[in-house]
């Protein structure tokens, strides 16, 4: 237990370095921050020091002139208090508000740079959490350190003030003070572990929510709301139970300050009201001394909560900084030569490749040349390593053996970017923006041409659904496309890859969420868009892969035949069989009519 404390105080000042480090750009506006905090605890300490010569010369001399001096020197401190405290936590709040939105920019863009295999591994909420609610609270790590380094001044203010009145007296006001920094320690550890908890809970939350809410027509489907809801309940009962925790040490902390504070100026009373009944302090000293000795602790108390946010701002620190320091998330690294078109060849040589925890390898000892030009369609049953397979192309995924040639160099040798924007994917998966319809066609392309995206919606027959919506290209889909069927939004993502016009064209059954009537036009739009550019066709409907120029059969991750339709039907059984299953009609057994 002890050595865990003591690696919990080390790692704490790297850690708070670390958030400090985002405030660095801010440094002019940070120093006249620093600059109105001083002012701000001068004109607090300054305040206790008049009470003793504005006690004796208003009440025990009767000085006139002292009645209007006092009252507005008062005055015109506390307005000046006021002005540079709120000068001070204004700049503090708004050089806040940069860093988080930096840190919160800086996260995203790490995250969205991390490969396939991270959000494979990883809770969409979780991710949302960090990036909202954790980041948040490093931005009040600077504040609370400034409100910190305030107390102390006033605290030592006071003090001095304590101290130049009367040291003998103020030496007993002070006695007091070592018991007061216990329970800061104690209790900032608390609520360090507490805090760590309590976002950890939050992420879990996130991640129920958005996974309710995106399969909110699942849930429906299955009336299963109220269980749904128990789920819920349980989770959130944690929360509150964590966060109950966090309210006792929270709460329990100012009672203890205020009875540590409250003994410490009864002996100053106590001891001080003697002096002034035995003649040696006058009444005005008495006040002045009162004052500076009870407002020594209203800023101890004050290190109690600034040290709280301090401890909450590093709980959310850790969090964030583990995806953004951690050597085990890595980034995407491409290469340094850009890819140009026109492509020629691209060649798989012996790959194989397995995802994190299966025992199976999704891909065994693959190889397969595809050549400028070509069609190729990929077969096989499901769980055979087809998706797999593409999914290696744009580099989604890195084999673990084997080596990827695209035009004669080594897949990693080329820039992500470039690599990326010539390879075309539509997929069964017709994943829309909530953005328009134009927008959406004309993803990642830069600016939006508006007749090449209509002559696009109209290739892949998605105009004339287009234009019957409210606003036409115009019109906002929805998170995910929800206001569209299936096969319009499936015919969308086929024009925004006829609008990238790629060398490189990858199908992952791009038509199996179409109706008859919609698959006849989209095959007929697809099969012009696959002319005179290479294609990689996943299907499981044979007849939209018979014109290949090679079919290759896959089965458990492997190919166990390539060739021509013709070919395959005579020598591949594998592939006779699946044929056979749909296009021939199946013997029907004797029994009753239904």
């Amino acid at each position: 237990m002890g050595s865990d404390k003591k690696q919990f105080s080390i790692k704490s000042i790297p850690l708070l370095k670390r958030c400090l480090s985002y405030f660095s750009p801010y440094k002019g506006r940070i120093a006249l921050a620093l600059i109105s905090m001083a002012i701000v605890a001068g004109a607090s300490t300054f305040s206790a020091y008049l009470s003793q010569p504005a006690w004796d010369e208003i009440f025990d001399k009767h000085d006139q002139t002292a009645l209007v001096i006092y009252p507005l020197l008062f005055v015109l401190t506390f307005l000046g208090k006021g002005l540079f405290r709120y000068l001070q936590n204004y700049l503090m709040r708004m050089c806040g508000l940069k860093v988080l939105e930096r840190l919160r920019n800086e996260l995203h863009e790490k995250i969205l740079r991390l490969p396939m295999g991270y959000f494979d591994d990883t809770q969409v909420g979780m991710l949302q959490s960090r990036i909202i609610m954790d980041v948040n609270m490093i931005r009040n790590s600077l504040p609370a350190i400034v409100m910190l380094i305030r107390s102390c001044l006033e605290v030592v203010g006071y003090m001095g003030v304590a101290i130049y009145m009367n040291p003998k007296l103020a030496s007993m006001a002070i006695f007091i003070f070592p018991l007061a920094v216990y329970p800061i320690i104690f209790f900032g550890k608390k609520l360090r572990k507490i805090g760590r908890k309590n976002q950890s809970k939050i992420s879990d939350i996130s991640v129920i929510l958005n996974e309710v809410f995106n399969g909110a027509r699942v849930v429906k489907a299955f009336a299963n709301e109220r269980g749904e809801n128990d789920r819920f309940a349980k989770e959130n009962e944690r929360l509150v139970s964590i966060a109950e925790k966090e309210v006792i040490f929270s709460e329990l902390s100012s009672p203890i300050m205020d009875f540590i504070g409250a003994m410490g100026i009864a002996v100053v009373m106590w001891y001080c009201g003697g002096q002034v009944m035995a003649g040696d302090v006058s009444q005005g000293q008495f006040i002045a001394f009162v004052v500076a000795a009870g407002l020594i602790y209203a800023p101890i108390k004050k290190f109690n909560s600034n040290n709280m946010e301090i401890q909450r701002a590093l709980a959310g620190a850790e969090r964030v900084f583990e995806i953004l320091d951690s050597p085990d998330i890595v980034e995407e690294q491409g290469g340094d030569i850009r890819f140009e078109p026109p492509f020629s060849e691209l060649k798989l040589e012996h790959v194989s490749f397995s995802y994190p925890g299966c025992q199976r390898p999704a891909l065994a000892d693959v190889s397969l040349t595809v050549k400028a030009g070509q069609r190729i369609a990929l077969v096989g049953p499901s769980g055979s390593g087809k998706t797999t397979l593409v999914n290696l192309i744009p580099r989604f995924y890195l084999p673990q053996e084997g080596q990827i040639h695209l035009n004669g160099l080594p897949l990693e040798d080329y820039t992500l970017d470039s690599l990326r924007r010539n390879v075309g994917i539509v997929s069964q998966d017709a994943f829309l923006f909530d953005t328009t319809v134009a927008a959406n066609i004309a993803y990642g392309q830069g600016a939006t041409d508006q007749e090449r995206v209509e002559s696009c919606a109209r290739t892949a027959y998605a105009h004339e659904f287009v234009t019957e919506m409210p606003k036409g290209y115009d019109t906002v889909l929805g998170e995910r496309g929800v206001k569209m069927s299936g096969g319009q939004k499936q015919r969308l993502t086929i024009a925004r890859a006829l609008f990238k016009n790629p060398p490189l064209l990858i199908l992952d059954e791009a038509t199996s969420a179409l109706d008859t009537e919609a698959e006849r036009k989209v095959q007929a739009a697809l099969e012009n868009l696959m002319q005179n550019r290479t294609s990689v066709v996943i299907a499981h409907r044979l007849s939209t892969v018979i014109s290949a120029d090679l079919i290759v059969v896959m089965q458990n991750g492997r190919i166990v035949n390539t060739g021509t339709h013709a070919e395959l039907l005579a020598k591949c059984e594998l592939y006779a069989r699946l044929h056979a299953m749909q296009f021939q009609d199946e013997p029907q057994a004797a029994g009753p009519a239904c």
